[in-house]
């Protein structure tokens, strides 16, 4: 109990210190996490919107490949983009691979299908109610996109974190395409588990209770957009 105690007090010590191999591997895993939710939603908003609102042969595939993609196997997805970006693979030219460059395309590819059919749903939800409203106006497909999601703004917002919470919890695709190279793709998830196996107990706690408050903090900004949002719409 002591020992334990005494690795707890040390993991508070370096986040209160400021320890700057600590606090290096925190910047890095935010900065890869939050290029790639916004990658992601570059994409996966108005695929999302698109899916909604225009009906079209295969559409229904499409959108139980998408539903399902949401649970894709990290793993997988860090396969996928290694073989992408290898020396022999079609993008190896670009020189990517065990770089943030990587991780950030990994991450998106893992998050984007859960920012699109979230998406999806949300976008569908209003049609139903503005249907009639949009459809006098004469508004466009374009139209109906733009308008539906800044009206859902607030609800996308909850989205759009859970996707980061997503990338930020992700260790196994930021491993394979990252390579967990100490001062360059090192993040906080990849971190605990090396750090963990090296018996280096006070930086992986310390990285630990980081990462959960980073996660509470999320889900706590994404209660209150909820909020915003009910109150807005009321």
């Amino acid at each position: 109990m002591v020992n334990g105690l005494q690795t707890g007090a040390s993991a508070f010590d370096l986040i209160l210190s400021g320890d700057p191999a600590l606090y290096a591997i925190i910047r890095l895993s935010l900065i890869v996490s939050v290029s790639a939710t916004l990658l992601a939603s570059v994409i996966g908003l108005p695929l999302g919107a698109l899916l909604a609102l225009v009906r079209f042969p295969g559409r229904a595939a499409i959108v139980i490949i998408l539903n399902a993609f949401m649970g894709l196997p990290p793993v997988v997805v860090g396969l996928a983009v290694y073989v992408l970006l290898s020396r022999s693979g079609p993008l190896g030219f670009l020189g990517l691979l065990f770089t943030p460059q990587a991780m950030i395309l990994a991450q998106a590819v893992l998050v984007t299908p859960i920012i699109a059919a979230l998406t999806r749903q949300t976008v569908e939800d209003l049609w139903a109610e503005y249907r009639d409203e949009l459809t006098a106006m004469r508004i466009g497909p374009a139209g109906r996109v733009a308008a539906l999601l800044w009206d859902a703004r607030f609800s996308l917002v909850t989205t759009l974190l859970a996707g980061f919470g997503r990338a930020a919890a992700e260790v196994g695709t930021v491993m394979i395409v990252g390579g967990n190279i100490d001062g360059f793709t090192r993040t906080m998830t990849t971190a605990i588990a090396l750090e963990t196996s090296k018996g280096d107990l006070p930086l992986a706690i310390g990285l630990g209770i980081v990462l959960i408050a980073l996660i509470v903090a999320v889900n706590a900004a994404a209660a209150a957009a909820r909020r915003i949002g009910e109150l807005h719409a009321g």
